[in-house]
């Protein structure tokens, strides 16, 4: 047996009831002299999956179940951030999972210190991105606190391996070898990877997606939607006064319903892997088009291009699990300054998975169809240009004239 320390009494395990996590309590207990305290992080996924969690928890072998509610922290304080930057992992990953890493381990490492536990524990494999997120936050908030990394210890080499160690424990999952697949869920998103995935020629099939239609079997008919915006974030839906959590839920059933938000990539893991994994994001693919909407209006060329340069930065620091760092610190204060800008209201078309603009408005708004038109007008005046395109092509000319000599 193992002993992590004579006077060690708790480790706290970031808990979903998951494969992983459903058996890493019963290991633990087989091969360290600790209790084991679950930690489960509610950040919106189904209810389902929190329904009966605690008990099944301690019928796992842990000592106690901590349940908490972060759904409105992780909206406000880690969704919107992010969203305020434009971020997109590899133009494709609204960064679902990798957002709500930090918010996990920042919460698990404080109820470790609540009960003086001497460890924490995640259930992240040794091929992915969430241990290194993890353990990048364990790191930041408190390096003295041991960490135990089961996927990295253990002798099981499959997910088929954990199957079969919790059948012979009589612990129920209902992951089974024909599905599956490895899935993480909050409010934002749901991911789901492995399985039929692996072979990037295998075409999704329904079990791939759960949250979202196929496009196809969406409604016949559009469907809009209207989204008012103070500051950077959407204070009614439908001329309707509405809180951040609400805003999210009711925009992911209607993007769900409409098979928007779907995105099926093979990616770049942080460790050098590729991996596939199928998103489903539909509010918040509604939400990024009618922030991206109001930005077009409020923000000058110079602004537009460095907020851009912004969430190209945002995505790999986010993905890459430096949360608690300066720099993300950094690229999120510089895009506040943007993000304070965008106030208006927008009105969205929802049709077979796509999302289109169709009005768009804003107090700050830059553009002027009076100098914007190709009718006539009265304040541009057409030979302004000769001499700005004779100054802006300068160099190009004596460039060429040097060429030609």
């Amino acid at each position: 047996m193992i002993i992590v320390n004579k006077h060690s009494k708790k480790v706290v395990l970031a808990y979903s009831g998951g494969l992983d996590t459903s058996a890493i309590i019963p290991w633990i207990k087989e091969n360290y002299e600790i209790e084991v305290v679950a930690f489960v992080a509610d950040i919106g996924q189904s209810r389902n999956d929190l329904d009966g969690i605690k008990e099944k928890a301690m019928q796992s072998g842990a000592c106690d179940c901590y349940i908490m509610d972060l759904r409105k922290e992780f909206i406000k304080n880690y969704v919107f951030p992010v969203l305020s930057t434009g971020a997109l992992y590899e133009g494709n990953y609204l960064l679902g999972t990798a957002m709500a890493r930090p918010l996990i381990a920042k919460s698990q490492i404080k109820l470790a210190k609540k009960i003086n536990a001497v460890a924490v524990c995640h259930g992240a494999t040794g091929k992915g991105n969430d241990q290194v997120r993890f353990e990048m936050a364990y790191a930041a908030l408190n390096p003295k606190l041991k960490v135990l990394s089961p996927w990295r210890q253990w002798k099981f080499s499959s997910r088929e391996d954990l199957i079969q160690y919790l059948k012979d424990k009589n612990i129920s999952t209902i992951i089974t070898k024909e599905k599956i697949y490895s899935r993480d869920e909050n409010i934002w998103h749901i991911s789901t990877e492995g399985g039929r995935l692996e072979n990037l020629w295998n075409e999704t099939n329904k079990d791939c997606w759960l949250w979202t239609n196929d496009p196809i079997d969406a409604p016949d008919k559009a469907e809009y939607v209207t989204l008012t915006f103070k500051n950077g974030y959407p204070i009614s839906l439908n001329n309707k006064d509405i809180c951040l959590v609400k805003c999210l839920e009711i925009l992911n059933d209607l993007g769900s319903k409409h098979g928007i938000g779907r995105v099926d990539i093979v990616e770049n893991r942080l460790i050098g892997i590729k991996s596939r994994g199928c998103y489903e994001t539909p509010g918040g693919t509604i939400l990024m088009e009618a922030i991206r909407s109001i930005e077009q209006l409020v923000l000058d060329r110079n602004s537009f291009h460095w907020r851009e340069k912004l969430g190209l930065e945002m995505s790999r620091i986010v993905y890459d699990g430096l949360w608690f760092s300066p720099i993300r610190k950094s690229i999120q204060n510089s895009a506040r300054v943007f993000f304070e800008m965008i106030t208006g209201k927008v009105v969205l078309k929802l049709y077979k998975g796509n999302v289109v603009v169709t009005q768009k408005k804003s107090k700050f708004s830059l553009y002027s169809e009076e100098f914007a038109t190709f009718g006539e007008d009265t304040v541009y005046d057409h030979h302004d240009a000769e001499g700005f395109i004779k100054l802006f092509s300068l160099s190009s000319r004596l460039r060429a004239l040097n060429n030609n000599k």
